[in-house]
C-alpha cells in the first residue's frame, strides 16, 4: 500500500490526542489506545475472510447456515458480533454513550474467546471525553485504509507497539522486539510445528511473526503449533492475548517470573523456543535457582550479595533444556554475553561441547526502539546434522541494515532474505537459495517493464522547455546564447533514448527465456550478467533525469531574473510554478522506479558475489563456519566478528551525494528541536525548583 508511513504517522498523532485531552500518562494511555486498535485490526480480518467463509457455507431448504466463530478460526480471523463490529462503534452519534458501546463491544468478544476473559480494556474507557472517543475511532476508520490489500492493520498494530515502545509507555518499552529481528529468528529455525515457547513472551511477537512463516509455508498455524508463553508483566500479558487473539490464534501465556518459575513444565518439551530476555539481570537470587533441573550447565557466577552475578547465562540455559531431542532455538542476547569470562565461560564451553550451538548472527546498534547497544541471535539445534557437530555457523551482519529513522535500523525484507540463504547454503538447500536468485531476476525484469509509465509520465511534464520557447520566441529573445536550454534538449533526448533502450531490452529479454529461467546456477549468473549493462544504465538515467530538473530549474531563473519574465503576459509564473512541481513529482517516482530495478539486480549480484558456486564458503567480513578446536583457541567466544574478519572496504557505486546532504539537514534540524525543548524543559524545572 503507498504512503503507509504517512498513514501510520497520521494515525498516531491523533491517537496522542489523548495524552493531552485524558489524565492519562503515556504509560497508562497506550491500553486503551491498542483496545481500539485491536478492534478496527480484528474487524478488517474479520471482512477480508468473510466473503471466502460465505461462499462455503452449506444451504439447507433455501437458507445459508449462520456464520460461527468456528469457521473464522480456521482463516486466522476471530468472529465480531454486529456490537462489536468497529464500524457500528463509529457510527454512534455524540448523544450516545461510546465509552459503553466499547465496553459491550469488549465484553462480547470476551464471552465468545475464553482466553480473552478479563484481558480487554474496559473501564479505561469511561474516563475518556465522549466527543474525543468519536473522533479517536473515525480517526482509526481511515478512508484510505478501506480499500487496503494484505494485513496493513497488523503493520498498524505494530506500528503503535513500536511508538508505545520508543515513549517507554510500558516497562521501559521491554515488551518489544523490532519485528525484524523476530522474523530473522523465524527464518533460521522455522517454527511449523509442536510446542512454541517464549518463556519471556513481552507481547507476543515472536507467536504472531511463527503464524506468518506457517502461514507463508501454506499451513494453519492454529493446527501446526501450540503457543506457550511467560510473562512477569499482568498488563503485558493482556497485550500479549489482545496481539493472538487480533491474528485469530490461540497460546496458553501464563504469568510468571522464569527464573523462579516453570508453569509450562516444558523441561525437553518443546520443539522451538524463541525469546528475547532482558539482558545483563543481576538480582536473580542464588539459593533459589542452584537446584534447578533447568540448568544442566550449573549456576554462572555468584556476586557477594548472593544473587546471580549477571542472569544471561539463565536464560541460555533455560531455552537449552526446554528443547526436546530434535528441537530448535532463536533468542536474542546481550553481545556481552558470548564472549563473557569467569563461570560464564565456564557454562559457555560445555554448552558448545553439546554439539547443539548452531549459529550466531551479529547485528549492529540502534536496533531496538529503546536500547542503543548491539546485541546477537544465538541459534540451538539439538538435530544437526553429524558433520556439523563440531562447528558453528559465524555470521556477522553488523554492515548490514536499512536505516528508518535517525535512532532506529532494521532489515529490509531482502536482507532479511540473503542473511537466511546463508544459513540455507549452511543446511545444503541449495535450491532455495537459487530460488531466491531467479526471484530478484524476474522482480527486476517486472520492475523494468513497469518503467515505461514513469518514463513516459515524467517525458510529458518535461514539455516545461516547450513553454519557456514559446515566451522566448513571442518576446523576440535570441536563444543562442542560452546554453542552459542547448543543454536541457540534450538532456531531454538522452532520458527518451536511455530509456527506450532499457524498457525494449527487459521486454525483449522478459518475453524470450526469462520467464522460463531454469532453476540452475550458471543459466543464473548468465541472466545477471545479461541484465547487469541496463541495470547499470538505470544509474546513468538517473542522473541524466536529475539533471533535466536542475537544468528546468536553472532556465526558468535565468528567465525570471535575467530576462524580467515576470512582467511579460507570454510568461505565467503561477503555470511554471505549477509545472515544476509536476515535474518535480515525476522525476521522483522515475527515479524510484529506475532504483527498484537496479535494486534487485544487485541483490542478485550480491548473492552471487559471495556465493558464486551457491555453496556456502568463508566471506570476510560476513561469515565462517568455524569449528570447535578454533573456538577453544579462542577463550571458547561465540562473538562473530571474533572469526570472520574485515570485510574489504566496498565503494558504492549508487550513494547519492545530495540525498545524503539532505538527511543531514534533516537531522540536524531534529536535533536543534530537540535541543530546544530540552531547554525549555530545563528551564521549567529551574522555575519550578525557585532557581
Amino acid at each position: 500500500m503507498h504512503n503507509i508511513e504517512a498513514i501510520e504517522r497520521r494515525l498516531w498523532n491523533a491517537a496522542d490526542q489523548l495524552r493531552g485531552n485524558s489524565e492519562f500518562a503515556s504509560n497508562e494511555y497506550f491500553l486503551p489506545i491498542m483496545g481500539l486498535i485491536f478492534l478496527r485490526h480484528a474487524y478488517s480480518r474479520y471482512l477480508n475472510v468473510k466473503g471466502e467463509i460465505e461462499k462455503t457455507l452449506p444451504t439447507r431448504g433455501g437458507k445459508t447456515r449462520p456464520l460461527t466463530k468456528e469457521d473464522f478460526g480456521q482463516k486466522t480471523a476471530i468472529y465480531l458480533r454486529p456490537e462489536a463490529q468497529f464500524d457500528y462503534l463509529v457510527g454512534l452519534s455524540d448523544d450516545k454513550d461510546r465509552a459503553q458501546a466499547i465496553i459491550d463491544a469488549m465484553d462480547a468478544i470476551e464471552e465468545d474467546y475464553e482466553t480473552l476473559k478479563g484481558v480487554l480494556p474496559k473501564q479505561e474507557y469511561q474516563v475518556l471525553d465522549n466527543v474525543l472517543l468519536g473522533r479517536i475511532l473515525r480517526v482509526f476508520d481511515d478512508a484510505s485504509l478501506k480499500s487496503a490489500s494484505g494485513d496493513v492493520f497488523g503493520r498498524i498494530y505494530e506500528y503503535f507497539l513500536t511508538q508505545f515502545a520508543d515513549q517507554g509507555a510500558h516497562d521501559n518499552g521491554e515488551f518489544f522486539t523490532p519485528v525484524s529481528l523476530v522474523q530473522m529468528i523465524v527464518n533460521v529455525i522455522e517454527p511449523d510445528h509442536g510446542k512454541v515457547i517464549d518463556p519471556a513472551c513481552g507481547s507476543g511477537g515472536m507467536f504472531v511473526q511463527s503464524a506468518h512463516f506457517i502461514e507463508n509455508q501454506h499451513g494453519n498455524p492454529t493446527e501446526a503449533v501450540t503457543f506457550y508463553g511467560q510473562e512477569k508483566n499482568p498488563t503485558t500479558i493482556r497485550l500479549a492475548k489482545m496481539n493472538l487473539a487480533v491474528h485469530g490464534l490461540e497460546g496458553d501465556v501464563q504469568k510468571g517470573i522464569t527464573y523462579y518459575d516453570d508453569n509450562h513444565e516444558m523441561l525437553g518439551k518443546a520443539d522451538f523456543v524463541m525469546a528475547n530476555p532482558p539482558f545483563n539481570v543481576d538480582e536473580v537470587d542464588a539459593d533459589k535457582v542452584k537446584g534447578d533441573p533447568r540448568l544442566p550447565f550449573g549456576l554462572p557466577g555468584v556476586n557477594q550479595k548472593g544473587a546471580v552475578s549477571n542472569g544471561n547465562y539463565l536464560w541460555i540455559s533455560y531455552f537449552y533444556s526446554y528443547l526436546n531431542d530434535t528441537g530448535r532455538a532463536g533468542f536474542v542476547m546481550s553481545s556481552q554475553a558470548s564472549s563473557a569470562g569467569r563461570d560464564e565461560q565456564k557454562v559457555r564451553q560445555k554448552l558448545i561441547e553439546t554439539g547443539h550451538v548452531d549459529a550466531m548472527i551479529a547485528i549492529r546498534p540502534n536496533f531496538f526502539y529503546t536500547r542503543t547497544v548491539p546485541c546477537e541471535l544465538w541459534f540451538f539445534d539439538k538435530n544437526k546434522l553429524e558433520d556439523k557437530r563440531d562447528k558453528v555457523l559465524m555470521i556477522d551482519a553488523r554492515g548490514i541494515y536499512r536505516k528508518v529513522t535517525r535512532k532506529v535500523y532494521d532489515f529490509s525484507p531482502e536482507q532479511l532474505k540473503n542473511l537466511t540463504s546463508i544459513v540455507w547454503l549452511y543446511r545444503g538447500y541449495q535450491n532455495r537459495f537459487l530460488e531466491l536468485q531467479r526471484s530478484y531476476i524476474q522482480e527486476c525484469l517486472q520492475q523494468a517493464g513497469e518503467l515505461n509509465l514513469f518514463l513516459s509520465e515524467f517525458n510529458s511534464k518535461a514539455i516545461l522547455i516547450e513553454i519557456v520557447k514559446i515566451y522566448l520566441k513571442k518576446e523576440q529573445i535570441d536563444t543562442s546564447p542560452l546554453e542552459v536550454l542547448k543543454e536541457l534538449g540534450t538532456a531531454i533526448d538522452a532520458v527518451s533514448w536511455v530509456g527506450r533502450g532499457i524498457v525494449q531490452q527487459a521486454e525483449l529479454l522478459s518475453n524470450d527465456y526469462f520467464d522460463k529461467l531454469p532453476l540452475e546456477n550458471g543459466a543464473l549468473h548468465a541472466a545477471a550478467e545479461t541484465i547487469a549493462p541496463w541495470a547499470d544504465q538505470c544509474r546513468d538515467l538517473i542522473k541524466e533525469i536529475d539533471l533535466v530538473y536542475k537544468l528546468s530549474v536553472r532556465l526558468t531563473d535565468h528567465c525570471e531574473k535575467e530576462l524580467n519574465a515576470r512582467e511579460s503576459e507570454h510568461y505565467n509564473v503561477r503555470d511554471i510554478n505549477r509545472m515544476k512541481k509536476a515535474l518535480d513529482e515525476a522525476r521522483k517516482d522515475a527515479v524510484e522506479q529506475l532504483r527498484l530495478v537496479r535494486y534487485f539486480y544487485k541483490q542478485t549480484h550480491w548473492l552471487q558475489e559471495h556465493f558464486p558456486d551457491a555453496i556456502l564458503r568463508d566471506v570476510p567480513g560476513l561469515v565462517k563456519l568455524v569449528d570447535r578446536e578454533e573456538i577453544e583457541k579462542n577463550d571458547w567466544s561465540l562473538t562473530p566478528g571474533r572469526y570472520v574478519g574485515v570485510a574489504p572496504e566496498e565503494i558504492d557505486e549508487d550513494f547519492d551525494f545530495e540525498e545524503a546532504l539532505r538527511e543531514i539537514h534533516v537531522e540536524l534540524s531534529d536535533l536543534n528541536a530537540e535541543a530546544v525543548e530540552l531547554a525549555a524543559t530545563i528551564a521549567r524545572n529551574f522555575e519550578e525548583l525557585g532557581a
